[in-house]
């Protein structure tokens, strides 16, 4: 199925029932392959003041890919699990994991688990360009999108919601920044995002919901 296609369909699924729908994910995601990470490496080249002087966002990118041992580094150092517990290299909010991250290439999108340390299949098809309003959006090769899940915080308003998943983004976010000054890669975390269509284009559940996205990739 085409992303075009797929825009159409569930555009109008709105109505249509859960098996309708776990059909049109299954055709949407057919034909793109999980990747396996390499272990990540933990010996960084350089400091972390270092990384904190270098730090900066970049809006002028190559189309040069990430070679899979930065991309597996990248995720690790942005969301990894860093200790026996299960715990992360970022905190999070009252210890609940309500953020994913998708990330976007231009072969499609995948979703980062964490514990097997893949990128597993959600979207085949290349949707950089639906990712933002820059016109960079669409040249870097990959577009990290911060989804949460609304359903996992169950006492707070929706407006609390967005507030505390926001700022779970940012600290992954940032942990980002750090890692793409100390490997020499341009990053930009994002807030200029069409949410909804965007939701709608990852086939979202309702309670789910995109809070921002960040660019990365070779400086031009």
């Amino acid at each position: 199925m085409t992303l075009v296609a797929y825009n159409q369909r569930m555009n109008n699924a709105s109505s249509t029932t859960e098996p309708v729908l776990d059909a049109i994910r299954a055709a949407a995601v057919r034909g793109l392959e999980p990747i396996e990470l390499p272990a990540p490496l933990l010996n960084g080249n350089q400091s972390l003041t270092v990384a904190l002087k270098l730090r900066r966002s970049t809006r002028e990118y190559t189309d040069r890919p990430l070679p899979l041992q930065v991309l597996s580094d990248l995720l690790w150092a942005a969301f990894g699990i860093n200790r026996p517990s299960g715990d992360r290299t970022a905190p999070y909010w009252r210890h609940v994991m309500v953020l994913d991250i998708y990330v976007a290439m231009p072969d499609g999108v995948r979703l980062y688990d964490p514990l097997a340390h893949k990128l597993l299949p959600h979207l085949k098809g290349d949707i950089r360009k639906q990712t933002g309003v820059q016109d960079f959006v669409s040249m870097a090769p990959i577009e990290v999108i911060y989804v949460a899940h609304g359903e996992r915080m169950t006492d707070v308003s929706p407006e609390e919601r967005r507030l505390y998943a926001s700022v779970d983004a940012a600290f992954i976010g940032q942990n980002i920044y750090l890692f793409c000054a100390s490997e020499s890669l341009g990053t930009v975390f994002r807030g200029s995002v069409d949410h909804a269509a965007l939701a709608r284009i990852l086939m979202l559940p309702g309670e789910q919901f995109v809070t921002f996205a960040q660019t990365i990739g070779y400086p031009k």
